[in-house]
């Protein structure tokens, strides 16, 4: 009897602990939802403030920029575009935003527009010309310099995807072609970290029942790629952010509906995980990092362009 209740005991302990270890990592809370429902929208962080640009909104493409003033919590709107967008990007780059390429007007027109926002000005300029127009592209910061990458462009009335990588460079306003990527698509995420460029997941010609698993490295240093462990779920119109050196893939859509899922890629391991999932499903959101806690904005619960207030938070507590 003893023996037996020794190897019980045993038993149920491993149990517990492997019960412990198995739960996905991370917590979400909610905030002050966006004063806008929208989705298709860009996000980025400059100066404790968090920016959303563009997007759908339920009266169509919007021109729109609202701030999260991450100390304060509270939001407030800045100057317009000076376009309507959606699918673009934005960046912050020694304290000024830049809002590059994505479609105008509801045909989808894509455009290889620049332009710059000074917050301390309040206004913005126009910039040097992207190289390809192009939407529904990704956009990353390394050393100062924007890294576009990937999208669509219209060839016969036809979205199709480009591969092209371009620089830009806001201290000389000037632009550079770089590698191709070989995987052309429309759709992804893409985080820099350790001075590498990382293009994940996306779908073929605008089309979300061609997701694509994809996962491609590029390095500034020789200007080439190699391809990694493929994302765990196939998807397009996710957003992505660097959190404790891992990067972490949020949300997406396909054909049957939108996702949870939160997977973090280790580029030190080449291996992927999965983290706690999102509290509801969305494609085309932003995302943000601020003092280690991811923002997502936005969104559509749904394929399509239907947009959302929503406003999660994801952390992960220091152990």
């Amino acid at each position: 009897m003893y023996s037996y209740n020794f190897f019980y005991i045993i038993f149920i302990f491993f149990w517990l602990v492997n019960s412990v270890h198995a739960q996905p990592k991370g917590e979400w809370r909610e905030l002050q939802p966006i004063p806008s429902e929208r989705a298709e929208v860009a996000v980025t962080l400059l100066d404790k403030k968090i920016y959303v640009v563009g997007g759908f909104t339920q009266n169509g493409i919007t021109d729109r920029v609202e701030v999260w003033d991450a100390e304060n919590e509270n939001w407030y709107q800045t100057p317009s575009l000076p376009i309507p967008l959606h699918h673009t990007t934005v960046s912050a780059v020694n304290g000024k935003l830049y809002v590059i390429g994505g479609f105008t007007s509801n045909l989808w027109i894509p455009v290889n527009t620049n332009y710059e926002y000074d917050p301390l000005k309040n206004k913005w300029a126009v910039k040097a010309s992207m190289p390809t127009e192009r939407g529904a592209l990704a956009a990353t910061v390394i050393d100062g310099k924007i890294y576009i990458v990937g999208g669509a462009n219209k060839i016969k009335n036809s979205l199709t995807n480009t591969p092209a990588l371009e620089v830009y460079d806001p201290k000389n306003d000037t632009w550079k072609k770089l590698a191709p990527l070989p995987t052309p698509r429309d759709h992804m995420a893409a985080s820099s970290l350790n001075g590498k460029i990382y293009v994940i997941g996306g779908r073929i010609d605008v089309d979300f029942r061609n997701n694509l698993d994809t996962n491609e490295e590029y390095d500034p240093k020789t200007n080439q790629w190699i391809s990694l462990s493929p994302l765990k779920t196939k998807r397009s119109g996710a957003t992505s952010q660097v959190l404790n050196k891992k990067i972490l893939v949020f949300g997406g859509e396909s054909g049957q509906g939108t996702f949870t899922e939160n997977e973090a890629y280790d580029p030190s391991t080449d291996t992927w995980e999965t983290l706690s999932p999102m509290p509801s499903g969305r494609h085309g959101l932003g995302s943000a990092n601020h003092k280690n806690q991811i923002h997502l904005i936005g969104g559509g619960p749904n394929p399509g362009g239907e947009g959302s207030n929503t406003h999660s938070v994801f952390f992960i507590r220091n152990k």
